[in-house]
């Protein structure tokens, strides 16, 4: 999961950024609006950190027009603003979350998780999908109670596929969300490891739309 993290303040940026790769996330670091992208894009940023008070303008207007433009990113903003009307204006202009600093990197990475959780429509840490368990904090997947010997690769390539649970994953995307530091990762390339993943977990579990992409079955 690679995640888009907007904050000036070098010490809380640095920790943030050490916490998410613990936590098996890649990150983005960014300290100006000015630097954020006009548009999010779901291949480039599955997450976004934001905090409000930006030394050349406001996040709540990085907000507010990523969520015109349609973007259903998830998005936690992060701010010193603890009036009940700055918290009112951050859910009304579209965060998934609102936590007010000081706070413990703990309760932000356990909000960032609920956050995804509800994004991917799953009610806990562990994702079920008939036979097939997925649990994203201990980066692993059990078929009929079963741990699976899934490479790094694999695995992620699961939990991208099952983030979207059962719609259709263009391969454009797939393929970046795999390396979203670089360069998109080569269609052939794509193809063995899904072709692997398919043998062990069951190659009916992953449906193909021929040109478009993929999507994890429930069985």
């Amino acid at each position: 999961m690679h995640i888009l993290m907007i904050e000036d303040d070098m010490d809380l940026g640095r920790a943030l950024q050490s916490a998410l790769r613990l936590e098996g996330h890649t990150s983005t670091w960014l300290r100006r609006a000015a630097d954020a992208p006009l548009k999010l894009d779901p291949a480039e940023q599955e997450a976004v950190l934001l905090d409000l008070g930006l030394p050349d303008g406001s996040g709540q207007d990085l907000l507010q027009r990523w969520r015109q433009q349609g973007a259903s990113t998830p998005i936690v903003v992060m701010t010193a603003r603890s009036a009940l009307e700055d918290k009112l204006a951050g859910f009304d202009g579209g965060a998934d979350d609102y936590v007010v600093k000081p706070f413990e990197l703990p309760e932000l990475l356990v909000r960032l998780r609920a956050v995804l959780r509800r994004a991917a429509q799953q009610a806990s840490d562990i994702w079920q999908f008939g036979a097939l368990t997925i649990e994203p904090r201990r980066h692993r997947a059990l078929l009929n109670g079963e741990a699976l010997a899934l490479s790094p690769r694999e695995y992620q390539l699961l939990f991208e596929l099952a983030k979207e649970r059962g719609a259709v994953l263009a391969k454009p995307l797939l393929a970046q969300r795999l390396e979203p530091l670089g360069e998109a990762l080569d269609f052939g390339a794509l193809e063995v490891h899904l072709s692997n993943l398919r043998r062990k977990i069951g190659a009916e579990r992953i449906g193909t739309q021929r040109g478009v992409g993929y999507w994890l079955e429930s069985l």
